[in-house]
Formats: C-alpha cells, structure tokens, sequence
C-alpha cells in the first residue's frame, strides 16, 4: 500500500490566459488563442497561426521580479510557478522540503537565436551572457533560485511527454520520503527553431488546428507553462479547510513503442500501454474513467493512433474527450504541466472541456470529441495523456479523495 500524492494546488499561464481563471473563461467562451505571431519574429508571420501568451518579455519580468533579459522559457515558467504555489495557501516555501521538477525541450533557445543573428554581422556585439541559458537545465535553475528552492532540483526533456514525465518523478520523490513537496510541470516559449522544425516535418497547419477532426491537416504550436503542486499525506492532512487539496494523482505510467523517432505507431501501442498501466496503478478500471484530456495534436497520425488506442482500451463505452489543445495549441514541453492544471481542476470543479472547431467524426475512430464547455459534472477520475516523439508516451490519472 503506497501513500497518496495530492494535487494541493496548480498554476498555468498560455495564449488563452495568463492564469487558470482567465483560461477557464477562454474555455467556456469558446476563444481558441491562435493568432498570427506578434512576439517571435519569423518569415512565417502568416503562413502558421501560432498560440502566443500575449504579453511582452518586460512585462513577464515585472510580474515575476526577474529581468527580462533571461529566456522567455524561463519567465513563462516563474509566472506559472508563482501561482502554483500561491494557490496552495501554504505560506513560507522555506518551511518545507521542496522540490522542483520542470520539463522543457527548447531551453533558452529564443536568445541564442538573436545571438546569433547579431553576432554573424558583428562580432563584437554578441556576448556568453546571451546564452548562457541555452540549455534546458539552466532554466529550471533560474526558476528554482528565484523560488528560492534547494532540497531538490532536476530538468526533464522527453519531447511532448515532459511535463507528465516530471508529474510522476515528482510523486516518487514524495513517496520515497525525500520531500514532502514537488512544485511539478513544464514550460516553453516559442523558437523559430521549433516553429521551422515542425514545418520541415509538414505537420503544421495553415489554419486553426482541429484535433480528432476528420479534416485535420496538422498542429498549432503555443508557449505557455503549467505547474501543479504535489504534496505528502501528511501535509494533506494539515491543510487548513480553507485550501483542501484539489484531488489526488492516483496513477501514471510510461511506454515506449520505440517506433519512430516523430511518428507514433498507427495501431498506437505505446498510447495504449501507458493508458493502461496508470489505470492499473489507480486500482480502475477504463469504465470508471469519467473524462479523457487527450494529447491531440490535430495531425494525421498523432490522433489516429491515439484514437486507435482508446477504442482498443475502453470499447464499447467511451468517456468523453477533448483536446485542450484546441485552443492552447501545442506547447511542447509544457503541454503535459498545462493539461495537468486543466485535468486536476476538472476534478476538483468537475469541468469538461470544449473540443474547438470540431465538425467532422474521424472515419477510424468510433467516437466524437466533446464540443461544449460544462461544468457541475460528477467527475471520479480524470485522464490526461502526453505522447511524445521518439514514442516516449505517458499518461496520468487524476481522482477524488476517495471519502469525498
């Protein structure tokens, strides 16, 4: 019998809000983010919608106190963090055994771009201090210093399954005593890096994204970061009434179909291992899943596969389903921390979330996303999938206490 790891809290900034709430109202007003780009510069400007966070890099500094010369990767990040931990109403971080664990894939890309660019036309005006946040693990480090976090810190990158990656080495760092408390997600700014490299893969859509639509044509590629707060059962148990935990994180796993290294097997195999491994470790079975927030990226092969996989694990009767994707876009390295913010509110609020521009079922998958915002719902259990290249997929589940 393994202690519980509860959900005490949650924090997300992306192109539909820059926190949960303004997110919520984008959701159930139906308000996609895509946009063409006004804060990556890029010949691409209207060729691709982008999702941006719609804010500029001083301002991000001004809410964060950090400069707004460092990454964009990491002032997203501190935002999200800042109200993750905020919303937990446990006070002074220094009071407790904290760790962080964050993902990302594009580090401090966006400044070594601009680097570069000066640099190649004179040399002179280029300086290390540019890109010294190059790589992944700086940013976490900036974040954590600014938090002011010590016990424990580690960077995760595993493509698009980041994010829930980090969730789950969160959790056995509670469970094996090291900490008591995991600050846990992701983050990612925009790069003209990743926006080039997923237009060399032609998997980016002219138009807005429609994830599980049969008229899909590719992605939409969004910056944001999202954080949840882990907690022990014992910490749990001193919560004050006022701040109970949202819900717990009752199970997860990951799979590897090692099929290829951008394109997920078409029967969907390690989709549907890592669905069904975190179900096994909540003690569920598929029928008691009450919502899924699908990966859904709107490619051909990424929701095939993925759709594949839900009907060979919940056949005949399916929960509902959406991709939050829809309107966030997909933001990489953070889309498991949002989506894990999203799918643990839905718990706690028991909030379905929309499907946008959905219009047409897929011809291979026997069921529709949901396209309606509601709430007031009777959600038990509530899965959020992460599948990312090179076949790294992982899943987690997200329950109520189980005497509420």
């Amino acid at each position: 019998m393994h202690s519980d790891v509860w959900i005490a809290g949650g924090g997300v900034i992306c192109g539909i809000g820059n926190n949960l709430s303004e997110c919520l109202t984008a959701f159930e007003r139906m308000e996609p983010g895509m946009a063409h780009m006004e804060y990556l510069h890029s010949v691409h400007r209207h060729t691709f919608p982008v999702v941006e966070v719609k804010v500029s890099n001083a301002i991000l500094a001004g809410w964060t106190g950090m400069s707004e010369k460092i990454s964009r990767t990491a002032l997203l990040s501190s935002v999200a963090v800042q109200e993750a931990w905020k919303s937990t109403g446990l006070g002074d971080i220094s009071q407790y055994r904290v760790g962080f664990v964050s993902a990302n894939t594009v580090g401090g890309m966006d400044k070594t771009e601009d680097f570069f660019a000066d640099y190649l036309l004179d040399p002179s005006k280029g300086h290390l201090s540019q890109v010294v946040h190059h790589e992944c693990g700086a940013i976490t480090e900036l974040v954590a210093d600014a938090m002011g976090i010590r016990h424990h810190i580690s960077t995760i990158s595993t493509a698009c399954s980041s994010s829930a990656n980090a969730l789950m080495y969160g959790s056995r760092l509670i469970r094996n005593n090291m900490v008591d408390v995991v600050i846990a997600g992701g983050t990612d700014a925009l790069t003209r890096f990743t926006l080039n490299g997923f237009n060399t893969l032609m998997i980016l859509d002219p138009a807005a994204c429609r994830p599980f639509d049969d008229t899909r044509a590719g992605l939409n590629l969004g910056e944001g970061a999202g954080y949840v707060v882990l907690i022990s059962d014992a910490l749990a148990a001193e919560l004050p009434s006022s701040h109970q935990p949202w819900c717990r994180l009752s199970g997860y796993a990951n799979a590897n179909d090692a099929y290829h290294q951008t394109a997920s097997s078409p029967d969907g195999t390690g989709n549907f291992l890592a669905m069904q491994g975190a179900l096994e470790m909540s003690g569920i079975r598929p029928e008691d899943i009450d919502y899924i927030n699908l990966h859904g990226t709107g490619t051909q092969n990424n929701d095939s596969a993925e759709g594949s996989a839900i009907a060979r694990l919940f056949a005949p009767h399916y929960p509902p389903v959406s991709s939050t994707k829809s309107f966030t876009g997909h933001t990489l390295g953070a889309s498991g921390g949002i989506e894990a913010v999203f799918s643990a509110w839905a718990v706690k609020e028991g909030v379905i979330y929309p499907n946008a521009n959905f219009s047409k079922q897929m011809k291979d998958v026997p069921f529709s996303p949901v396209t309606k915002f509601s709430a007031g719902n009777q959600l038990q259990h509530v899965m959020s999938n992460s599948f990312g290249f090179g076949g790294n997929c992982s899943s987690l589940v997200f329950s109520k206490n189980e005497q509420s």
